[in-house]
């Protein structure tokens, strides 16, 4: 398959935060054309993504995974629900002995202290109590994956050690779990440094989002006040610190969607076609990357905003981010970043379309809102609001995938 590519760029202001912090508790920063910029990690909106496909209903829960170390608490409830009458405990051993045949390793946790197991058992820690086998690190499994390998364990729940003992047994369990990836794992991949034969490429590179403007954190001192105080107790309850800033950021993901049609193979349901899966994951992926939102301290700001611009495109050459045009950071003299931030883009995109990019095969769509993004409107075809958007986006995606090569 020829490689082809979605380019999703977005332009949005959030305004006090504290979206993603650092080891110290204030907002990631980064140093970008000189000044200090507000920074959200693309590990963190990844996993606002991810959240997302399922908060939202954009994907059907039987087309997602989950990431865990617990995979073998996962697996035995699985296996229980299939067959009751395997006793949790020992769903728990088929759980450990199937996952650790599939070739990942686990272990059972170091327990605490004396000490502090005591003080644990004393307060009901079940988890101290009962260590329970783990994986060493995390681990995606999709949901047909945990479904197959639980019927793996039931059907050789007789005498797992024996069925194991099996070589086409031995092939078929590692083949379950290497097959039928969710749209999650097709998505952002799976890495798996001691068993490399599990890993998936990721089909999404996410940036991380910087502020087209200099940004320096603040610090908000606060009070609260104890409800239950007399007049004879004045001052208050609690004291504390937050920091926080607001920005205009720049957003942007590049999906190689050759990749995700590789990764999702023969596709999750037995009578679509190859192109309708992947369709459903660019879509998803769209919208999702788009309207998400990490949720750190969102109790404390609020910060519940939505992109102003959004620009798409589908190209055959490599990704390219339109960072660039914010090297030389907004200055916003005359208040507020959005609207130079657009025409910064607007005048910058072109510029890089005519020197790198591939005219007769690049499709570009746009979604604004307001006119401070008026200057955006000529970039591409304009959508009137996300759905429209994301049906465009799919509808070119499956056109490209069932085009003769």
């Amino acid at each position: 398959m020829n490689r082809f590519y979605l380019d999703v760029h977005a332009l949005q202001t959030v305004p006090p935060s504290n979206l993603n912090r650092d080891d110290t508790g204030s907002p990631k920063s980064s140093v970008y054309g000189g000044v200090p910029r507000a920074r959200v990690s693309s590990q963190a909106w990844k996993k606002a993504t991810r959240d997302y496909f399922k908060s939202e209903s954009l994907l059907d829960p039987s087309e997602l995974g989950v990431r865990t170390k617990k995979v073998v608490e996962v697996l035995a409830d699985r296996i229980h629900e299939r067959d009751e009458t395997i006793d949790e405990a020992d769903a728990l051993e088929l759980a450990a002995e199937v996952i650790a045949a599939t070739g990942l390793k686990i272990e059972v946790p170091k327990r605490k202290s004396s000490a502090k197991k005591s003080a644990a058992e004393g307060e009901g820690d079940e988890e101290t109590q009962d260590a329970l086998p783990q994986a060493k690190y995390l681990v995606f499994l999709s949901a047909r994956q945990l479904d197959g390998l639980a019927r793996f364990a039931v059907e050789g729940a007789a005498d797992i050690a024996g069925f194991l003992k099996d070589k086409e047994n031995k092939a078929r369990v590692k083949q379950i779990a290497d097959t039928r990836h969710s749209v999650d794992i097709a998505l952002f991949g799976r890495m798996v440094a001691d068993a490399t034969d599990f890993n998936v490429d990721a089909a999404v590179q996410v940036a991380h989002a910087i502020s087209v403007h200099r940004v320096d954190n603040e610090s908000d001192y606060y009070t609260a006040v104890d409800d239950r105080n007399k007049d004879s107790e004045p001052g208050a309850g609690m004291i504390g610190t937050v920091d926080f800033n607001s920005a205009t950021l720049y957003r942007y993901a590049a999906l190689g969607v050759h990749q995700l049609a590789a990764n999702l193979g023969e596709g999750l349901r037995e009578e679509e076609s190859e192109a309708t899966p992947v369709r459903r994951a660019a879509e998803a992926f769209v919208q999702g990357f788009v309207e998400s939102l990490p949720t750190g301290k969102i109790n404390t700001f609020g910060h519940h905003t939505l992109p102003d611009a959004v620009v798409v495109k589908l190209r055959t050459t490599r990704p390219i981010s339109f960072v660039a045009a914010f090297e030389e950071p907004v200055r916003g003299d005359l208040g507020g970043h959005m609207s130079e931030a657009c025409a910064r883009l607007a005048e910058y995109i072109p510029d890089v379309e005519r020197a790198y990019g591939d005219e007769g095969s690049t499709l570009t769509w746009v979604l604004r809102v307001g006119p401070n993004t008026r200057k955006l409107a000529g970039i591409g075809t304009e959508s009137r609001n996300i759905g429209e958007l994301v049906a465009s986006v799919g509808q070119a995606v499956a056109e490209r995938l069932e085009k003769p090569e």
